[in-house]
């Protein structure tokens, strides 16, 4: 059956790829599931309709047949086990590849997102530019920590997996800061996934949006 997801109508990463749904359609397009896109305005996003799917007005959701599910990591672990290609089939492996995705959702990307949401809410506030350091430093030191357990490999561990999607998501986050060229390994793993076909694909369809053209996948 082919699912559909939500997306913005009006993203305001403005097609660069930020937009959570991009990292679901990744997920699709590496598996070469077929997709419909809905895409919702910020006011439909907290309608009843958009509420019954995701109880916090938020995007992306996916619905397939009677199955609804929310939250851009549950979403990409039940695609990446519905279909071969985003975990490997051995149980220890698979499972360091879905304790990698939990990594980069809850230790990763919370002092990304703080820092980020710091620069749209406190810019303006005198105090800012005393505390951009300090965000600044949270999140190099988990740069500095996963750059260490990376080290020179293409991926976490042996084949690309759901695991480094989910990571090279989170990192994508920092594009327009000079923190990820502070660690060239990072730089040069981000720079590997997003060369993948089915991440170009994912990346044209969320750009489309922006631009006017074809959403679905």
């Amino acid at each position: 059956m082919r699912p559909t997801i939500t997306a913005f109508e009006s993203s305001p990463d403005r097609g660069r790829g930020l937009a959570r749904d991009t990292r679901v359609r990744w997920a699709l397009e590496e598996v070469g599931q077929a997709y419909d896109v809905r895409l919702v305005s910020f006011a439909e996003m907290k309608e009843p309709a958009h509420l019954a799917l995701h109880p916090f007005g938020q995007i992306p959701t996916y619905q397939e047949g009677e199955l609804a599910l929310f939250e851009s990591g549950a979403i990409i672990f039940h695609i990446a086990e519905r279909h071969q290609g985003l975990l490997p089939v051995e149980a220890a492996p698979r499972a360091r590849a879905i304790g990698w995705m939990f990594a980069a959702l809850n230790t990763v990307e919370p002092p990304i997102v703080e820092r980020e949401q710091a620069g749209y809410a406190e810019r303006d506030r005198d105090w800012h530019q005393k505390r951009l350091p300090l965000l600044d430093e949270r999140v190099r030191v988990r740069l500095g920590q996963f750059a260490a357990r990376l080290g020179q490999a293409d991926w976490l561990d042996g084949a690309f997996s759901a695991g480094d999607l989910t990571m090279v998501s989170v990192l994508q986050r920092l594009k327009g800061s000079a923190l990820i060229a502070e660690f060239p390994a990072l730089a040069a793993y981000v720079a590997r996934a997003e060369a993948r076909p089915a991440f170009q694909r994912a990346f044209a369809a969320q750009l489309a949006v922006f631009t006017g053209g074809q959403a679905g996948g």
